[in-house]
Formats: C-alpha cells, sequence, structure tokens
C-alpha cells in the first residue's frame, strides 16, 4: 500500500494551460496512489502550487497564499506531524533551493521536468522531513505519459509540445520550461483517439509555440498534419494554444476553411503593433507580416474571431509606439485581447533594458487600450444577435443556477436561462443550441432551443 494512501491533498493552480494540464496529472498520479483531492486547504494533509512566473504579481501572490496557509491546523485525525507543502511549476523551476529559504515551511520543491517524482518526494518528506528538492535541466519524458484526472469529462488538454526556442527577451518561459520538444505523430492521434472513446467532446492542442510541432523530430513543422490527424478522430470540437505568428503557415490557415471540427477562433499574440518594440522582443516579424496573416485567415473563414496578447510599457516604447500597436488593435477588430503592463523578469535581456517612461505614462496607455479593446469585442459580438449557436454546457453561470454558461465555437461565453423541466445536470457537457438575443462585450445570452 502506498504511503499515500488516503492522504487528502489540494492543488493551486496559476498561469497557462500547461499549467492546468500539468495538474491534471499531478492529481491523477496522486489518486492511483490512493490520495483523495479535496477542495480547501483546511481539508488537505498536503498542499500543491503549480506556478507561473510569466509576471511579478504571481511570485507576490504565491507568497502570499503559501505563508497563510502555515498556521492552518491539518484536519482532524491525520497521522502527519505537519502539513506537507509543495510548489512546482515555473517558479519552483526557476527558483528551487530559494524557496524554502524564503518559506521555511516549504516541504517540496519540483520543477516543470520532474513531475514524475512529485510522489517520491512527499514520501521522503513525509519520512525524512526537510526539505526535499529536485529540478532538473531537462527530461526525456513528456507529462502526458502519467495517469490524468480531468476537471471536465467532455474537454481534455492535449500536449503537443513542450518547451519554447523563441527566446522573446521578455518572457522567461525558455529558461523554466526548457527546449522544445515534439510528441510523436503516432502518440498525439493515438491520445486523441482514447480521449474522444473517453467521451470528450472537445480537444484543445497545447504548445508553447504548437505551430514549429514536429521541426525538431521531422526537420520541419508539421502542425497541420496534427491538427488533421486529430480532426479525423471525429472530435465534436478542436482547438489550439499557443500559436506564434513567425511560424504560422499557409497549411495551417487553409485548414480553417475545410475542418468543420477546427473551431474559428484563433489566439494569435501580436504583443505590439511597433515593428521597433516587435524588433526589441526578438519576435521576428512585422506588423505587416501579422496583419497579412489575419487578411489570409479572414478569406479562407470571413466569420472567424481572434484574440491576442499585447504588452504595454516594454522598454523603450514611446507614444507613437504605442499608437502603432493602438492603431493596429483597431484594425484587426479582436474579440478578446488579454492586455499586459510589462513586467520585468530577472535573467531575461529584458530585464536589462532600460525605460525612464512614468508609470502614470504607460497606466493611460493601458486604459485607453482597455476602453478600444472593450469596444471592439462589443462590436465583434453584435454579428451573433439572432443567429443560433451551439454551446457546449460547462455548468451553471455563478449567478444564477437556473441560467446555463458555456462557450460558442468563436470561444465566447454564453448564457441562457434553462427551459422549464431542464436541470442543469442533464445538459452539462451536452452542446445544445442557443439564440441570441443579446451580445455584450463578453458575453451573448438569449434562449435555449429545444427539440
Amino acid at each position: 500500500m502506498s504511503m499515500l494512501s488516503q492522504k487528502t491533498f489540494c492543488l493551486y493552480t496559476y498561469g497557462c494551460q500547461m499549467n492546468e494540464h500539468d495538474s491534471e496529472r499531478i492529481a491523477g498520479m496522486l489518486e492511483s496512489h490512493g490520495a483523495v483531492q479535496v477542495s480547501s486547504v483546511e481539508q488537505a494533509e498536503i498542499a500543491i502550487f503549480v506556478t507561473c512566473c510569466i509576471r511579478e504579481a504571481a511570485d507576490v501572490r504565491l507568497m502570499g497564499q503559501v505563508a497563510s496557509i502555515k498556521n492552518i491546523p491539518l484536519p482532524q485525525g491525520s497521522e502527519l506531524s505537519k502539513r506537507i507543502v509543495c510548489i512546482g511549476g515555473c517558479i519552483g523551476q526557476r527558483d528551487a533551493e530559494k524557496l524554502p529559504e524564503a518559506l521555511p515551511h516549504v516541504d517540496v520543491v519540483f520543477g516543470t521536468q520532474n513531475i514524475e517524482h512529485l510522489v517520491s518526494l512527499i514520501e521522503a518528506a513525509i519520512i525524512q522531513g526537510g526539505h526535499q528538492v529536485e529540478v532538473l535541466d531537462s527530461s526525456t519524458s513528456f507529462s502526458t505519459e502519467l495517469p490524468s484526472k480531468r476537471v471536465h469529462p467532455w474537454s481534455a488538454w492535449l500536449p503537443v509540445t513542450v518547451g519554447c526556442n523563441n527566446f522573446c527577451t521578455y518572457c522567461i518561459v525558455p529558461y523554466v520550461r526548457g527546449r522544445e520538444r515534439s510528441r510523436t505523430l503516432e502518440d498525439v492521434v493515438e491520445e486523441a483517439r482514447g480521449l474522444v472513446a473517453d467521451g470528450v467532446k472537445e480537444i484543445t492542442l497545447l504548445g508553447q509555440n504548437v505551430n514549429s510541432y514536429g521541426r525538431d523530430l521531422y526537420g520541419e513543422p508539421r502542425f497541420a498534419d496534427v491538427l488533421r490527424g486529430v480532426a479525423e478522430t471525429g472530435v465534436e470540437r478542436l482547438r489550439f494554444a499557443t500559436s506564434h505568428p513567425k511560424d504560422l503557415t499557409r497549411e495551417v490557415i487553409e485548414l480553417y476553411g475545410s475542418l468543420g471540427n477546427l473551431m474559428p477562433s484563433l489566439h494569435l499574440p501580436v504583443q505590439s503593433g511597433s515593428d521597433a518594440i516587435l524588433k526589441a522582443m526578438n519576435r521576428r516579424y512585422t506588423a505587416e507580416h501579422y496583419l497579412g496573416l489575419i487578411e489570409e485567415v479572414r478569406k479562407v473563414n470571413p466569420d472567424i474571431s481572434f484574440s491576442t496578447d499585447i504588452i504595454v510599457g516594454f522598454p523603450g516604447e514611446t507614444e507613437e509606439d504605442f499608437q502603432a500597436t493602438y492603431d493596429l488593435v483597431e484594425r484587426v477588430g479582436y474579440s478578446q485581447v488579454f492586455t499586459f503592463i510589462y513586467s520585468r523578469r530577472e535573467g531575461t535581456p529584458a530585464a536589462s533594458m532600460q525605460d525612464d517612461t512614468p508609470h502614470e505614462v504607460i497606466q493611460r496607455r493601458f486604459d485607453s487600450l482597455v476602453d478600444l479593446v472593450q469596444e471592439n469585442a462589443f462590436a465583434q459580438n453584435q454579428r451573433f444577435v439572432g443567429r443560433t449557436v451551439d454551446v457546449l454546457v460547462e455548468g451553471a453561470s455563478k449567478r444564477d443556477e437556473r441560467v446555463l454558461a458555456g462557450h460558442s465555437p468563436h470561444n465566447i461565453t454564453v448564457h441562457a436561462p434553462l427551459p422549464e423541466g431542464v436541470r442543469i445536470d442533464d445538459i452539462v457537457g451536452t452542446v445544445v443550441p442557443v439564440r441570441i438575443d443579446e451580445a455584450k462585450a463578453w458575453y451573448l445570452s438569449g434562449a435555449m432551443l429545444r427539440d
């Protein structure tokens, strides 16, 4: 019998979809050893933090949360002498031995390359005490080889690559996730078949840069082959994230017009509309090239929705640079934009770039961009009014249990009151038609139609 049998654990996950996938693997692995997942730290004998270090706020939040559980008593009946606190993910990879120094009650530190060793590290912490720290520079395995406990049975993350070779000057990811490694095409498609057989309706392919999939294995990108192979499994909905503009090929773009289960939404991070800033970021494309990609995709699928990431206040950004970003956002007409004020990350080239732009100037630019983004999203969503869209129901609205919440093919949140006699448990995880009666900036609402 495993030492973790009947031990309770809770998971806190921050950051990207890859971290969410890693947490599902951690939960599956611990449960395969008899541990029981609970929803709060008060119930947990083991607390695991899967962390992100993209922005400084993530570090501050982690330190606060880990410190706050120090004096929370163990659940009644526990045989442990103390709660086992584990920190993994990107902050674990980056800081390693520094974490127990800053937070002495942390017992286990693991990185992005050794999730499969977490059980043995926890067991060592229980038996030996002290700090168990293991962070590896690289790995020959994939976390996909571990058991998984999906958050939603109808939806699944499916990593196709791990790591990144791009070295954008602001980004810590290549240093904490390692160099890019692709799974074989056969392994990806086989896992997709298994997910579909298990009832999964929506698969999201994951990678720090999915568009360069296969370059390390096959000598050239073969992401289009992945999309075709997974689509052929019959999965109802297919999505992917994240897509680097420099590697988005015509072959992939054309699939938006030929694969019926490839959803009509594309997340294509631009980061800036200024060529000078893009060069300083080492993004390796121009605003003109990016806009050309947008135009090509719209020719193939005029109804597609675009989302993006934008950094405001990158070192050296002038008013002219920001205006170029503002103009690009206005021109594209995104349905969603994730806007961030630049966060300096030690260890990245941008961390040494000097900038004397006052914070209030950066904040003004950020606020004006957010206003534009909201206007664009509202305008984009008006096209759905009067249309019937297929909604994958994810549960009840947080505000009203009699209102369903889900996402449309365009990845827009949709709300609709439940028809008389319909229970949310009867339709969760299914796709239902909703006639859209009203469109806001961030969601659509309407009426669920019955057969």
